[in-house]
């Protein structure tokens, strides 16, 4: 069909001085990012990378240019808190010099361990642009330690909620405020670190973009981000243009919020016309009693994130989503309002982005991919050591991702919202009285396929102090990651512990079989996590004997999995039984196996 032209930038900048400018700028929220992970004092944002920087516009808050190892969940979200900042000071405007913070997670997305930093860039006594920077701190109190709450009901007993107040006035520090902070933290000096680690962030920033509008110009770098945002607008329209017209939906389920044993829906109706995509929720479930609930904000984030994987070349800004159309219900699961907790939005997010591949891939199979293993494992210990001082490890957790059609998924990775890092079990181990018994690949974990999914891992972390508290928040504990055509789910995730060291007993497990609170562990107890793989690609029978033979070598898939599930019989040596293999997989084969 005839395409619209879609915007035109018409700024008469030239492609080479785009290219340089375009990398100038976003050296600049790459710098913020690095000056963030060397300073901060918390191994979640040092070691995992769970923060962002970007540069933001003066009028809407739009994303203009965000950096590259920062997570991508949050280029949606900050554009929203951004905006919040924008909307709250029209009758009292900011003044050059003055930082807002906030973790507001309706407003600004994602939850409260989020902190928010929005600061004015002023030019000529006017707001040029806004600079942003998230964190994910370490402990903001509530009722567990780390915050990953799977039994909250309300977000008061998640961690304490901070509404957008200006920590610095026109540069000037308010320590009324710091010490807010400090006081509403397990761990005080953890909340100094990483808030300093942020400040210095944006005042990097804030430096080398006055540089940079010295060197060229205000009215070419502002010509420069209407031009990026056109061209990610064009973009997008066109991989939209080349997806088949039609209508394509897709259905996964969540295993429970914590509070109600039963499964929830995440449901996705895409329907695609010419230049233009609609992604509907309006399936999805209600808003739960649980902390799986998420914001709007977070959940259009979300979208942006599942975009952005299908469609990599698109640049990291607004223009992404123009042509797109996110329909989403209010007070649905992924619209929640205050007080509903929302602790644990990274379990939610991830479904959407499965669903969202899932859909996309009936249209274009050259683009499906398996899910992911769709879980963080959030894992939370904390206790005092022996001479009293506190402590409070959390940390999240790797597994599979889904084959695809260029070959097998990633074993052992993080999650797809996020560049994060899982955190060493080095630094782990350094920093709290705890030694991982068990760190490696999980056999048979990765959902059988033409293309293997990745493997998930196995934990073994036992408690060296004095006795710890345990908190556990997970999912895909009953709907395990699903696979592409005729390629098989990913195995179930599994949490187990044993109160102390005695390991004559069977290891105990959580009612709700992915979440649990107050674990409480003896000196030598331990907690045992294998997490899910990804799913497969295709059908198990076209993949190759030999890749399976390797793939028993290396470990990753046992003897039987190769039988029952690739049909390939290996020998005594492990090399492939070429008429074994012929046999078995001429009885398991139905007369349409194959035509995928």
């Amino acid at each position: 069909m005839n395409k619209a032209s879609g915007p035109s930038g018409g700024t008469g900048i030239s492609p080479v001085q785009l290219a340089v400018l375009r990398g100038r700028l976003e050296q600049i929220a790459d710098e913020m990012d690095a000056t963030l992970f060397r300073s901060a004092f918390n191994p979640i944002i040092a070691e995992a990378h769970d923060a962002s920087h970007g540069l933001y516009d003066a009028e809407t808050g739009e994303t203009l240019v965000q950096g590259k190892e920062g997570l991508p969940v949050f280029v949606g979200v900050m554009a929203f808190a951004v905006r919040y900042v924008i909307d709250l000071t029209r009758d009292d405007p900011p003044k050059d010099g003055d930082v807002y913070i906030f973790n507001d997670p309706y407003e600004g997305g994602t939850h409260l361990s989020d902190f928010k930093l929005v600061r004015p860039l002023f030019r000529n006594g006017k707001v040029f642009c806004y600079l942003a920077s998230v964190g994910h701190w370490h402990d903001v109190a509530g009722n567990v330690p780390g915050n990953y709450n799977p039994a909250a009901t309300e977000s008061f007993q998640e961690g304490v909620h901070i509404p957008p107040v200006k920590l610095f006035r026109a540069g000037l520090r308010q320590d009324d405020i710091l010490s807010i902070l400090r006081t509403n933290s397990r761990l005080p000096l953890s909340v100094y670190g990483d808030l300093n680690a942020q400040v210095s962030a944006l005042d990097l920033g804030h430096g080398r973009l006055n540089a940079l509008l010295d060197e060229y110009g205000d009215d070419t770098i502002s010509a420069v981000f209407a031009e990026l945002r056109a061209r990610a607008h064009l973009q997008m329209q066109a991989h939209i243009s080349a997806l088949p017209d039609g209508d394509v939906a897709a259905t996964d389920y969540l295993d429970n919020d914590g509070i109600k044993d039963e499964a929830l829906p995440i449901a996705v109706d895409v329907h695609v016309d010419g230049e233009r995509m609609v992604l509907d929720f309006s399936r999805s479930a209600a808003q739960c009693a649980g902390p799986v609930n998420i914001s709007r904000s977070t959940a259009i984030a979300a979208c942006y994130v599942a975009l952005k994987h299908l469609f990599p070349d698109v640049p990291a800004n607004a223009g992404v989503l123009d042509p797109v159309e996110i329909i989403i219900p209010d007070q649905s699961l992924l619209s929640a309002t205050a007080p509903k907790p929302v602790g644990g939005y990274t379990e939610t997010i991830l479904r959407i982005i499965d669903v969202i591949f899932t859909a996309i891939g009936k249209l274009d199979p050259s683009r499906a991919l398996a899910n992911a293993y769709g879980t963080i494992n959030a894992l939370s210990l904390a206790g005092h050591r022996d001479d009293g001082s506190r402590w409070v490890m959390f940390s999240f957790f790797g597994g599979g991702h889904g084959g695809h059609s260029d070959g097998d998924g990633l074993s052992h990775g993080n999650a797809p919202i996020s560049m994060a890092t899982i955190p060493p079990l080095e630094i782990l181990e350094s920093a709290y009285p705890v030694a991982f018994r068990r760190w490696s690949l999980r056999p048979d974990s990765g959902g059988a396929g033409q293309h293997r999914g990745g493997l998930g891992a196995v934990y073994e972390v036992e408690v060296l102090a004095n006795g710890a508290d345990g908190f556990f928040f997970g999912e895909r504990g009953r709907h395990a990651p699903q696979p592409v055509g005729a390629g098989k789910p990913a195995a179930l995730n599994r949490f187990s512990y044993r109160a102390d060291k005695r390991d004559d007993t069977a290891p105990e497990t959580p009612p709700m079989t992915s979440k649990q609170v107050g674990i409480r562990l003896q000196r030598g107890g331990s907690v045992r996590l294998e997490t899910p793989g990804g799913g497969g690609y295709g059908d198990p029978l076209l993949r190759a004997p030999a890749a399976v033979a390797t793939d028993v070598r290396l470990g990753y898939v046992s003897t039987e999995m190769a039988r029952t599930m690739y049909g390939v019989a290996l020998g005594a040596d492990g090399a492939v039984d070429d008429a074994g293999t012929a046999a078995l997989r001429a009885d398991m084969r139905p007369e349409t196996s194959g035509q995928e």
